[in-house]
């Protein structure tokens, strides 16, 4: 009994105010809230597949663990979705709800709204998917005090290729590499994108960016050149690079497009500008790289014949390996960048669907 009449007294005089540190004790107001209506928010599906030019909802629904109603109607509920960099130290604004007020950012303005299914539904609606928009992104639904968070990764049906340019191999900084990839009909590469075609079968020796600023390439067939022949198979990392003055050559992702790739049919064998002006005339456009590894992996296309594309290499889809066309690989072969001027081949071309 002393015991506890001991301890009441303890806590009275530790509740009691002290008057020379009123203004502290002010700031350290703290609200607990037992057995209430905590928030949580949940994604059904941890990833999403979609393709450029898709629509896709990203799934997001918030509860409370102790009711069976969606919102509590004490507070308005805000929901904010944000994409997030590869180390996720960084996070870009995509779209944010309170109420009948709505905001979208950047390039997903006009492309984004709330699927609304339901009075707990924060699912992301994106229209007219972009290569772009692959990556992490963040829920979240905030009410009150309470807030919480669901991750959902948005992956897109596409391929990766390794690019250099005309002046050969490791002749690109960062910055030039994403340029290069966009002239290409692409973007670069994430580390999740070459180790997906890594295990699918992507060997390549020369080492190339990737979207986080690393340098990496991806080896199914140890050999000598490429880190030894008696290393194991993987994805071998370069590690991170001054972005402005190394230079290395480029992994780009490529999705499938809104148009038609082609072997243009001609009476003859073309320079690059009558090769150019010959897919003018047809209502194209010379096709460019990204465009013959999208045509290839993801339509199966097959043509033997070697034809110019826009950044003035030559080169060739196989599909169905056979003799004189890549006997042991399906692969787009690579011919090179030859005379312009002088030496003659056919032309891939491209045409856009309105």
């Amino acid at each position: 009994m002393k015991s506890l009449l001991f301890l009441v007294l303890i806590s009275v005089c530790w509740a009691e105010p002290h008057p020379g540190n009123s203004s502290l004790e002010h700031e350290r107001i703290v609200h607990i809230q037992e057995n209430g209506p905590r928030l949580l928010v949940v994604a059904e599906q941890a990833k999403i597949f979609s393709h450029r030019g898709g629509n896709v909802t990203l799934p997001c629904k918030f509860y409370h663990e102790h009711s069976s109603t969606a919102g509590s109607g004490a507070h308005r509920i805000r929901v904010k979705w944000t994409k997030l960099t590869y180390d996720y130290l960084k996070e870009v604004d995509v779209f944010v709800a309170m109420g009948h007020h709505r905001k979208s950012y950047g390039g997903y303005q006009g492309r984004v709204s709330l699927r609304e299914s339901s009075e707990n539904d924060a699912s992301l609606v994106i229209a007219d998917i972009r290569l772009e928009d692959y990556g992490r992104y963040k829920c979240e639904v905030i009410e009150g005090l309470e807030d919480d968070t669901a991750v959902v990764t948005l992956n897109l049906e596409g391929v990766v290729f390794p690019y250099s340019p005309r002046l050969g191999r490791y002749n690109l900084n960062f910055h030039e590499a994403q340029r290069a990839c966009a002239e290409q009909d692409a973007v670069i590469a994430s580390f999740d994108q070459l180790y997906d075609a890594w295990r699918s079968g992507l060997d390549w020796c020369n080492a190339g960016w990737l979207s986080d600023g690393s340098v990496q390439y991806p080896i199914t067939k140890p050999r000598e050149p490429c880190g030894g022949k008696n290393t194991v198979p993987g994805v071998r990392n370069y590690g991170f690079w001054d972005k402005d003055k190394s230079r290395y050559d480029v992994f780009c992702f490529t999705s499938n497009f809104n148009g038609r790739f082609y072997y243009l049919i001609h009476p003859t064998k073309l320079t690059y500008e009558e090769a150019v002006q010959a897919c003018l005339k047809d209502g194209s456009q010379i096709a460019r790289v990204g465009q013959i590894f999208a045509a290839w992996k993801l339509l199966g296309y097959d043509r033997c014949d070697a034809g110019w594309l826009a950044d003035g290499s030559v080169r060739y889809p196989i599909s169905r390996p056979r003799k004189r066309c890549s006997p042991s690989e399906a692969a787009v072969r690579f011919v090179g960048f030859p005379d312009k001027k002088h030496k003659l081949y056919g032309v891939y071309c491209f045409r856009a669907y309105n």
